[in-house]
């Protein structure tokens, strides 16, 4: 059974941050990793505990993919994204605090 991949506004305008490069890697990945099985926590997929922003992050290089999972409704919904450099996670160019 195939997930269906959503984009909110907000996960949106995060993107544009990107470069047309950037944002066809992250979108291309994330359909990628999250289509089928996006519950199963891999070394690029865990849990988020605590997060105000999603349950769910999957890494692809230094960008983070913030998900949540409908599993009635076989959907994924993308909140937000960003760009991680060292420790620091910025989304739309912003330093953010997680």
């Amino acid at each position: 059974m195939s997930y269906t991949i959503e984009f909110t506004e907000d996960a949106k305008l995060d993107l544009s941050f990107f470069t047309a490069f950037e944002r066809k890697i992250i979108v291309t990945r994330t359909k990628e990793q999250l289509c089928y099985e996006p519950l199963k926590e891999t070394k690029n997929r865990k849990l988020l505990r605590d997060n105000p922003i999603s349950s769910w992050e999957l890494r692809i290089g230094r960008y983070r993919v913030f998900y949540n999972v409908n599993d009635e409704i076989v959907t994924v919904t993308v909140v937000s994204v960003g760009l991680k450099k060292h420790n620091v996670l910025y989304m739309r160019n912003k330093e953010v605090k997680i």
